[in-house]
């Protein structure tokens, strides 16, 4: 890699702003706040991140499913441009 040209590629602690689940994984963001993680070395101090969705939380990853309501937008249609002639 080229010197001086890339931000800086350090630890970061993100945490699910819903569930509270936290990780450590590494990114370019920075942040104010900080929060003490256990490592094999010890306890070290990394910049916390708060997201709103992680994998902790998404429908897609927790088998949720958001329930859709089909027969109303079919109903909301129709309302709004009328329905075809039969025949």
């Amino acid at each position: 890699m080229k010197p001086g040209i890339h931000p800086d590629y350090h630890p970061v602690v993100f945490q699910d702003a819903t569930t509270g689940a936290m990780f450590l994984t590494r990114s370019t963001l920075t942040s104010r706040r900080t929060v003490e993680w256990r490592t094999a070395d010890g306890v070290r101090t990394y910049p916390l991140v708060v997201v709103d969705v992680t994998s902790d939380s998404h429908p897609f990853w927790t088998g949720g499913r958001r329930v859709v309501d089909t027969a109303g937008q079919v109903e909301k249609f129709h309302r709004r441009y009328g329905r075809r002639p039969s025949g």
